[in-house]
Parts: C-alpha cells; sequence; structure tokens
C-alpha cells in the first residue's frame, strides 16, 4: 500500500524546467502610492483569475495600438443592446470620436438607444422593482435601468421623420439602403436634427468619421416597430432595407486588411458577424473578448476563444483572451487603463 505521506507530499515537476518564463502570483502593497493605471497594467497580469485576463487584455490592446501607428491594422468593435443602455455607451462613443475602431457591429438596440438617449436619457433604478407596477406606469426595464414610454414616442415621431427622407432618397436614386447606409443616414440625420446631446452618440461619431456601423437585424427591436407602423400606414412607400449587401461590405472589410483584432463585448450576433467574417482571411491576429456567457450550452455567445480558434475564425497563432465578468465593470477599467 502506498504510504499516505507519499500520497500528500508528492513531489512536484521542476516548472523552471518545464516553463520558459514563469510569472508568480503576487497583488500590489496598498501601503505604497500606486494608481489604478498600474495596478491593472503591473498586477493585474499575476493576480490571477480573472484579473489575469484583465492584465492580457491590456497588453494585447496597447499592442494594436503599437501596431497602428506603423501599419495597418483594422479593429472590429461587436456589442449588444444592453452595453448602450448602460454607460458603456458613452466610452463605446469616445473611442469611435478618437478613431480607435474601425468598424462596428451591433444590435438594433444598440442603434435605437444610442439615439433616444439624445433625446431624452434613460434613469437609474432598481432591481427589484414589480414588473406589473412598471408596466400599468408606463415604464420599461432593462436590468436595473429604467426607459419610461415616451421616450420611443417620441422616438417614433423622429423616426417617421427620417423614413420619409429616406424613402424620398431611394426614390430619387432609384437605390435601395443597405442596413450600414441607414445608420450613416441616421447619423446625418442626428446632426441635422439633434443639439449637443448628439456628442455623446455612437451612430453621430461614426458618421462623422465614416466608420461603418453594421446591424444585420435592424429589425429586432423598435426600430422594427417603427418600420411596422411605418409601412403599415404608408401604402405607397417604396422603403427598404437590404442587408444582404453588408454580408459583403462586411467581409470585405476583412479580408482587405492586413492584420485585424476583434474587441467583442458580450456575445450574440455582432460576436459571430464578427469572427465569421475575419473566417474569409484564414481569423483575425487579436482578439479581446469581454462576457457573461459560459461555454456549457454550446452556445456562440459563451464559445471561449479557442472555439473561434476551431474554425479559423481566430488564427492559431493570435493573441487572444477571454475576460468573464460583466462589461460595465471591466471595460471601463481596461479602456482608461489603455488610453489613458
Amino acid at each position: 500500500m502506498t504510504n499516505p505521506k507519499d500520497i500528500i507530499f508528492k513531489e512536484s515537476e521542476d516548472l523552471e524546467q518545464i516553463f520558459e518564463t514563469l510569472e508568480y502570483v503576487k497583488g500590489p502593497n496598498l501601503d505604497e502610492e500606486i494608481s489604478l493605471k498600474e495596478i491593472v497594467s503591473d498586477f493585474y497580469p499575476k493576480m490571477g483569475f480573472q484579473a489575469s485576463h484583465l492584465g492580457k487584455a491590456v497588453k494585447i490592446w496597447k499592442k494594436i495600438e503599437e501596431i497602428r501607428k506603423n501599419e495597418e491594422l483594422v479593429v472590429f468593435m461587436g456589442y449588444t443592446s444592453n452595453m448602450v443602455s448602460s454607460g458603456l455607451r458613452e466610452i463605446i462613443a469616445n473611442l469611435v470620436k478618437h478613431k480607435k475602431v474601425d468598424v462596428l457591429v451591433t444590435t438594433a438596440g444598440g442603434i435605437e438607444e444610442d439615439f433616444i438617449k439624445c433625446v431624452k436619457p434613460f434613469i437609474m433604478g432598481d432591481w427589484n422593482l414589480n414588473g406589473v407596477e412598471l408596466r400599468e406606469q408606463g415604464i420599461n426595464r432593462i436590468g436595473n435601468i429604467y426607459v419610461p414610454n415616451d421616450r420611443y414616442i417620441e422616438f417614433e415621431t423622429y423616426m417617421t421623420k427620417f423614413f420619409d427622407e429616406l424613402a424620398l432618397k431611394q426614390k430619387e436614386t432609384h437605390k435601395v439602403t443597405s442596413a450600414s447606409e441607414f445608420c450613416y443616414e441616421l447619423g446625418r440625420f442626428m446632426d441635422e436634427n439633434l443639439g449637443d446631446e448628439k456628442e455623446d452618440s455612437i451612430i453621430y461619431w461614426a458618421y462623422k468619421n465614416n466608420i461603418p456601423i453594421f446591424c444585420p437585424a435592424i429589425t429586432d427591436g423598435s426600430i422594427g416597430d417603427m418600420l411596422y407602423f411605418y409601412k403599415k400606414n404608408e401604402k405607397e412607400t417604396n422603403l427598404i432595407i437590404d442587408i444582404a449587401s453588408d454580408i459583403v461590405k462586411l467581409n470585405d472589410k476583412a479580408i482587405d486588411a492586413n492584420k485585424t483584432a476583434c474587441i467583442v463585448l458580450g456575445g450574440s450576433l455582432p460576436k459571430h458577424s464578427i469572427i465569421n467574417a475575419n473566417l474569409f482571411r484564414e481569423g483575425t491576429d487579436y482578439a479581446i473578448y469581454i462576457t457573461t456567457a459560459t461555454p456549457a450550452d454550446g452556445s456562440l455567445s459563451g464559445a471561449p476563444p479557442e472555439e473561434g480558434v476551431s474554425w479559423g475564425k481566430i488564427q492559431t497563432k493570435a493573441d487572444y483572451t477571454e475576460i468573464w465578468a460583466d462589461a460595465t465593470i471591466v471595460f471601463p477599467i481596461l479602456t482608461y487603463t489603455v488610453f489613458k
């Protein structure tokens, strides 16, 4: 019988012989004068768990920025609508304003909520209020964020005018509008019809800097509701939104790039649209995922980077990391550390 002591105190391998370099687990000494940026850059990589992943994400994004100084590297950024519901909207808008990203992919909510916030802001609420009571009061809830229905009522007023302009343009040019062109034209419309509030808008800065926004599921939200009412009431309208041509535009953004990077907040359609486009160039060179989804159910939202490697959507030699965390906590820290 094996000696129990030999089982408990089994000799370990000489790690110095196995690994080329070793990082020892260590956190910051709070008795010392140290900034948040230094903690994230210097200590997160060796703190363990998700802190290490965030530390790696900082290194990857800084490397991306260094490469972009000397050569072409197209940064694809994907985000789900809840990111725009939250205060991450202003951070994403700032990245677009300063041209830190080159291609955006989002859901319908990521478009409409960005616009609505220029008209009336969302309200901080609570997780525990009664849904029936909120419904009776005309208040919609996104987690602990409230969006009263008056926001959507005013949004429809703007969108009806926008649809009229878009339909007239289609009639005059005899050209159908793609979803990405829809987003560009919406940015132009915001520039002409909204006040200073548009300065915090993702769509507005994408329009100003000619950064394309792709939204393959443009009708899956309030925009779809408004299109329904518009098409139902305006029987003679020729308004058509084409999503097929954007497949070519998005894929070509990846195919024609020298190098690419994918930064994805959340999962869903934006994530897959981006990494699938990169499949056509044998995978992206860099990837940063921030998500709360897990891989247990086989969903794309929870699929880790290694699964993307198996499909050829991320290169085998790519530099990548995934942070399992709420993006509202992690993304401000990541962007602050990289760009400040």
